[in-house]
């Protein structure tokens, strides 16, 4: 696919997934939607790829300042919402489970974890795109809104089931109801953040935490997220025995015997995935 809005780069078996559109400062449109799924897509299938890194083009000064004003303003023109993209559009993370058969929500289905990388403002979908990722790393004073309360909309693509569970009900009430603008110093003490890191360091953190899931057996961070994201419906004796059984299933292969054989002789393992 010719890439118009976005960048991708494979550094270190680390994805880089880059919001490409600065002089918009990084504006969500269908044609960057549809890219962004055709790049996961790509990065899911690669065995090199080992951790996804998404951001925003430092340009644009922003992570994602959200919907593209000029799309919102063809959404009334039209009298209704039109995403924007086609009817082929990639599926990553499709067909794990029916849950995570959804837009952003198929983010949980990624064998690989995804780490946003928040470079500046994350409005509306900017705020989707970093609450479905795995992890959050974010720049001192960077701004945050779900927006929608401007436009008369929802609580958009999930925001309302993923929010509550990463910072409570309260703190997600605070965020939705009133579609105020918070800061990342507020985002980290409500636990939406996983680090604050100077701007200048950001993306070198960032990717000195992603190259570490080389060390990791790729069938154990797969099956680890999965099992995070679906447990999240499950109760606990399900989430046990599920455990279980991907236990007996996951010490049959290779890559146990190699990651056993790895720590008795003290070297780095060789995964086959």
């Amino acid at each position: 696919m010719e890439l118009k809005a976005t960048r991708y780069d494979v550094l270190d078996g680390v994805a880089v997934v880059t919001l490409a559109r600065p002089k918009r400062r990084n504006a969500w449109t269908g044609r960057m939607h549809t890219e962004y799924r055709w790049i996961l897509r790509e990065a899911d299938r690669d065995p090199a790829v080992r951790a996804i890194v998404v951001t925003g083009d430092p340009e644009g000064q922003a992570f994602c300042a959200g919907a593209d004003l000029q799309a919102l303003e063809g959404h009334s023109d039209r009298g209704g919402y039109d995403a924007g993209t086609p009817d082929d559009i990639a599926e990553p993370g499709y067909g794990v489970d029916p849950a995570f058969d959804a837009t952003f929500a198929y983010h949980f289905g990624i064998g690989k974890p995804v780490i946003a990388a928040i470079n500046g403002a994350a409005a509306g979908v900017g705020l989707v795109l970093a609450a479905f990722a795995d992890l959050r790393f974010c720049v001192p004073g960077a701004k945050f809104t779900a927006a929608h309360g401007r436009f008369n909309f929802p609580a958009e693509f999930g925001l309302s089931w993923v929010l509550p569970r990463i910072v409570g009900l309260t703190h997600a009430n605070d965020i939705l109801l009133t579609s105020r603008v918070f800061t990342a110093e507020e985002a980290d003490r409500m636990g939406f953040l996983n680090r604050i890191v100077p701007a200048d360091r950001l993306m070198d953190e960032v990717m000195a935490y992603a190259r570490q899931f080389a060390a990791i057996a790729p069938g154990s961070a797969r099956e680890t997220k999965r099992q995070i994201y679906r447990d999240l419906h499950r109760d606990a004796a399900n989430s046990v025995r599920v455990a279980e059984a991907l236990l007996v299933e996951m010490s049959k292969t290779d890559d146990y015997r190699e990651g056993v054989k790895a720590w008795m002789e003290k070297r780095a393992p060789v995964w086959s995935g």
